[in-house]
């Protein structure tokens, strides 16, 4: 008996991760391990290792700002 392998839709990686589909939307995800049509699929070994990898949050970093007086 074969035993079928399960990979991660779009929605399911942004729920990995915590953020929303359209902020999954501005991050360069790795290659999908699987394609159905247009759909991609993802392992969750693969997302996992991918998340662990990347830098930091990223972005400028904040001016300081003098203490309020």
């Amino acid at each position: 008996m074969s035993t079928l392998e399960r990979f991660l839709s779009y929605s399911e990686v942004a729920d990995l991760l915590g953020i929303t589909k359209g902020g999954l939307g501005n991050l360069k995800l790795p290659e999908p391990d699987a394609m159905v049509g247009r759909a991609r699929g993802w392992r969750s070994e693969t997302i996992e290792a991918w998340n662990a990898a990347r830098p930091g949050k990223g972005g400028r970093p904040r001016k300081s700002r003098p203490p309020i007086q």
